[in-house]
């Protein structure tokens, strides 16, 4: 005979169901907490092609603040302005770090992108980021058009200078504008690379977005323990190895013909009597399993992330 079952326990199932769905809910709401750099940009063409980009960059983070570690911009010349490698990104609210660039472009104004990476040290971890941005063209430019002009035509006379431009600008820069328009479109949206370094493990990880295009890389170790990360589009992957001195790990990836070395880095307050200290307590642990799709994109894949991106736009010109 089965015993009827009491109330209790009824209400002892459902707080037992709500607890686990909170610490569910707790999990995936985690990875949104991943520290990385926000850029912006946007920028301001003259009619002679000079372009002038105004880049904008703040913190995800609230609580601390973090250190500039990389800039690459496309559009040649330097970056002026507060913004720079070394600079201090401070917390969300404290304001953002600016920066311009200004070049004249011969023909069509190619894509503008910033990719700036960051760092952050947060409970005896390092946290490095990395986020790209390209510029849009901004609502904002003015009168900046107006003497541009003056190079564009030698005439005095407006409407030869126009005769001219109407009958090239339909068949120049509307080949112009597809060729670029629809590389855009067609190019996949870029995977995020993040690593994170806890005392004892150093954790690869990629966000694979659900535009992305799937790919792989091998990861091996200066004692030549290898292991391959898989990235498929919509998923995010992980390859973790034992953490400690001269650690170095080269990634490789299936889509481009060079690799990345990466150093490991022991995050300050590590335990100095041999570690035990800092790695037995359940929650330091807990936190670098659960912490492992939060980090922030790393100086990890630096090199890789760069070689990424040009090795999917040789794959578009390819395909055009």
């Amino acid at each position: 005979m089965n015993p009827p079952k009491s109330p209790f326990r009824r209400i002892a199932a459902i707080a037992a169901g709500a607890l686990i769905g909170i610490a569910g809910a707790a999990t995936v709401a985690t990875p949104a907490f991943a520290h990385h750099p926000e850029p912006t940009g946007s920028y301001c063409a003259a009619k002679d092609g000079t372009v002038t980009v105004t880049w904008s960059v703040i913190s995800s983070e609230t609580d601390i603040d973090g250190v500039i570690t990389k800039l690459e911009s496309t559009v040649p010349g330097d970056i002026t302005g507060g913004l720079a490698v070394g600079a201090t990104l401070k917390k969300q609210g404290d304001g953002p770090l600016t920066g311009t660039q200004t070049h004249t472009f011969t023909g069509a104004i190619p894509e503008l992108k910033l990719t700036v990476g960051a760092h952050w040290e947060r409970d005896g971890r390092n946290a490095d980021g990395e986020r790209s941005v390209t510029a849009v063209p901004s609502t904002d430019c003015g009168p900046t058009e107006s003497p541009s002009p003056s190079p564009s035509s030698s005439s005095p006379t407006p409407a030869p200078t126009k005769s001219p431009e109407v009958t090239p600008s339909p068949s120049t820069s509307t080949p112009a504008s597809p060729s670029a328009t629809p590389s855009l479109p067609a190019e996949p949206e870029e995977p995020v690379f993040e690593l994170e370094q806890t005392c004892d493990k150093m954790t690869f990880i990629v966000k694979n977005p659900a535009k992305g295009i799937p790919f792989s890389a091998t990861m091996t170790t200066e004692k030549g323990v290898t292991k391959t990360l898989v990235s498929e589009p919509g998923k995010t992957s992980s390859v973790s190895f034992d953490a400690y001195a001269g650690l170095k790990v080269t990634v490789k990836y299936d889509v481009v013909e060079d690799s990345e070395t990466i150093p490991y880095t022991q995050p300050k307050n590590c335990g100095q009597g041999g570690g035990g200290e800092e790695d037995e307590p359940t929650l330091p642990l807990t936190g670098a399993a659960t912490g492992g799709i939060i980090a922030g994109a790393a100086l990890l894949l630096a090199a890789g992330a760069v070689l990424f991106v040009v090795a999917r736009r040789r794959r578009v010109r390819f395909t055009a």
